[in-house]
Formats: C-alpha cells, structure tokens, sequence
C-alpha cells in the first residue's frame, strides 16, 4: 500500500508532476516569480511546455536579465471555475537560461509560442523545472481525507 498523501491539509488534491506538466500545457498564460532590486517581482507571460521545460518570449528588460544571470524562480499557472468551486494550481521551481540562437530557431519553429503583446528585439528563454507542485480543487462533496 503507498503512503502518498491523495490531499493536503486543506483536503486540495496532490497532483502528480505528470499531471502538473499536463495541466501546465493546457493554459496560455502564466506568472514568472523572480528577483527584481532585491525584492520579489511577478510578470505575467504566454509561454509553452516543451518536455521539463518552460518557455516564453521576452524583450531585453528584466526577465532577459534573470535569464542572462542563471536566477532561481517560481513558475505558477491555474485555472479557476469560480462558479463551480473547482479549479487548479501548478508551481515549478528552476532555473532561467537564454535559448540559443540555434535552439531558438527551431524552438519557434516547432512550437506554438505566441506573445499576447508586442515585443522588440524577443528572445526565448527558458526554465528548467527542477521541482513541480500541484493542487487540484475538488467538489467538497468528493474530497476525501488521506
């Protein structure tokens, strides 16, 4: 018998990684957690999922600069049924990279990556998920405790 919780404390369903990648790739748009002048900052962008990996468009300014560094950040994406009382949360923790230039040109190629704004001179970057978490929202009537 497995000792893996099915709920948290809070009776939220725990999500596999598999399923949090899964849920990830279902959504356009996510926040981007990382360090701006020594304090938490949080930017919304469209990005995708290629395997363990998150990837977005971003322009020289801040994100690019957290890339360029190698900077530990959170990823978190949802999805909310606000009338139901269902939905999902999904958080990866990892590190930026800039994609090369040879990467990037296939990349876009081969993903569906669009930008819901302008962006001059963009450049890819990624994060490598090294941890993923997720918790699932359920009809309170089907929650069951661990």
């Amino acid at each position: 018998m497995s000792t893996r919780r099915l709920t948290d404390t809070a009776r939220l369903k725990i999500l596999s990684p598999a399923e949090c990648l899964r849920l990830l790739d279902s959504v356009p748009l996510g926040r981007l957690v990382f360090t701006y002048a020594g304090l938490p900052a949080i930017r919304l962008v469209n990005f995708v999922v290629d395997d363990d990996t998150i990837v977005f468009s971003t322009g020289q300014g801040d994100k690019f600069r957290a890339a360029e560094r190698g900077d530990v950040v959170a990823f978190e994406a949802d999805e909310v049924d606000l009338e139901r009382h269902v939905g999902w949360t999904v958080t990866a923790i990892g590190h930026l990279s800039v994609v090369t230039d040879d990467e990037e040109a296939e990349l876009r190629r081969t993903l569906a990556l669009h930008s819901w704004m302008p962006i001059d001179e963009p450049h890819l970057v990624r994060l490598g998920v090294e941890s993923v978490q997720g918790r699932r929202l359920v009809p309170w009537g089907t929650a069951r405790r661990s």
